[in-house]
């Protein structure tokens, strides 16, 4: 496969709508690149399927939008993140293109936890996939070694944002029960990740039922200031990323579907185009 060595836009892949909060964060903080987003609502959930799946199917994805000309790829999904990211990295890469790279979101969240964090006590609401692959817990732990972490999987909060259900009566059942489950897990918690992107549209129900005092982090605005920071130690990788402003986005699903949805995540409309994988 021959890939163009011109610059191009940075690309950003998701299972399906929740990449869009961490395209949110970034854009609010580097608006002048240009963005290529590719949601697979097509085969969305990733959480349930199993890691060879979720390899295979983020592979497709990051080789086409290498095709399309990014050189730096984010996997704005945790399930991607946890079970696909770092095979890609250490695999794939050097077969497709040494010289291009693909980046995850849990690392960046990791990173700053130990500084939100004040009794050291941390929760983790996620996928069954990412609370399974305990990459939260792995990449804590490698930093700060005294963070106690404690995950609950929930394997209903995607299916209420991607139906448009974040706001009715029925999903604060299935907040609530997570969040007393997590608590009741550690008592102590006094920061709580959302470790999945479709999670910040329900923060008004989470918030409802979380005790006062606990920190609730949402990745987008941490993945952003990474990004920055990546730029700033990789300047030759930041010179290959356009900078016009612009964001294309794509779907393996219905465009119609997507830009209805998509109006949630960005509260704005968007122009989307039909792709296939695989």
């Amino acid at each position: 496969m021959a890939l163009s060595s011109a610059p191009g836009p940075i690309g950003i892949f998701d299972s399906g709508y929740g990449g869009l909060t961490i395209l949110h964060g970034i854009r609010q903080l580097l608006p002048q690149y240009d963005y290529l987003y590719l949601g697979d609502n097509a085969r969305a959930p990733y959480g349930p399927r199993s890691f060879d799946v979720v390899y295979e199917f983020t592979l497709q994805a990051v080789t086409r939008l290498f095709e399309m000309g990014c050189h730096l790829v984010i996997l704005g999904c945790n399930t991607a993140s946890a079970k696909a990211l770092r095979t890609i990295q250490q695999n794939d890469l050097p077969k497709l293109d040494a010289e291009r790279r693909v980046l995850g979101i849990i690392r960046p969240t990791a990173e700053v936890i130990g500084s939100l964090t004040n009794n050291r006590h941390v929760g983790i609401f996620a996928t069954e996939g990412t609370i399974k692959s305990e990459s939260y817990n792995l990449e804590i732990h490698k930093l700060y070694p005294d963070i106690q972490v404690s995950g609950v999987a929930c394997p209903f909060w995607v299916p209420l944002v991607e139906y448009n259900e974040a706001d009715s009566p029925g999903a604060d059942y299935f907040v609530k029960k997570r969040i007393d489950q997590l608590l009741t897990l550690d008592p102590q918690i006094d920061t709580i990740i959302l470790g999945c992107t479709h999670y910040p549209i329900l923060l008004p129900k989470i918030h409802k039922y979380i005790p006062r005092g606990i920190r609730i982090i949402s990745q987008g605005e941490y993945v952003a200031s990474s990004l920055q920071q990546y730029f700033e130690r990789h300047p030759d990788m930041e010179q290959r990323c356009t900078k016009n402003g612009k964001t294309r986005y794509l779907t393996t699903e219905n465009p119609e579907k997507f830009q209805e949805s998509a109006q949630l995540f960005l509260h704005e409309p968007v122009e989307v185009e039909n792709i296939t994988l695989g």
